[in-house]
């Protein structure tokens, strides 16, 4: 494996994705409008919808919609999976680095159990905890956020023609 990479390098084969300059151009206002959506949705609902794991989630439901990792079963599964992994660490454990590593850990595990692994789970797991997370935390801003963000998503790439074939598989 060690030598496949090594050579590789050596030819100038990169492993990392290149963009064009259109999919460039609408990640960034696919990005853009979902977040400003969900900054307008949480000032007019006056709830906090626009949380920093969902900047991460744009990433992928904008940037690399393709991904396993961005498809709808991830977002919203995976996500839920962190929130309530962060209510359960709290309630059990408390407001500790431990309940941090638990929560993360848990949501992971569920994550790769479900087949449902979504990296910023991780940060929703870590947010639930320091924010002191109840189980309000799993509906409002998780779950209604993550499908918010799955909605625009979808709208967004049928109509500018992104990835038309978004989302890739449902569940």
């Amino acid at each position: 494996m060690f030598s496949q990479l090594k050579d590789n390098f050596i030819r100038g084969k990169s492993f990392q994705p290149k963009f064009s300059n259109k999919k460039i151009t609408l990640s960034f206002i696919g990005s853009f409008i979902a977040i400003f959506l969900l900054g307008i949705i949480s000032i007019q609902q006056n709830q906090t919808l626009l949380i920093a794991p969902f900047g991460a989630s744009t990433v992928l439901l904008f940037g690399i919609s393709n991904s396993p990792l961005a498809q709808p079963r991830n977002l919203i599964l995976g996500n839920i999976f962190g929130a309530i992994s962060a209510v359960l660490s709290v309630k059990i454990l408390g407001l500790s680095y431990i309940s941090c590593a638990i929560a993360v850990s848990i949501a992971i595990t569920l994550g790769q159990i479900f087949r449902c692994l979504h990296p910023p789970a991780g940060a929703i797991a870590v947010l639930g905890v320091i924010s002191n997370a109840k189980m309000l935390y799993v509906i409002t801003p998780v779950l209604t956020g993550s499908i918010l963000l799955l909605i625009l998503a979808i709208m967004f790439n049928k109509i500018f023609k992104v990835n038309p074939s978004y989302p890739i598989h449902w569940f």
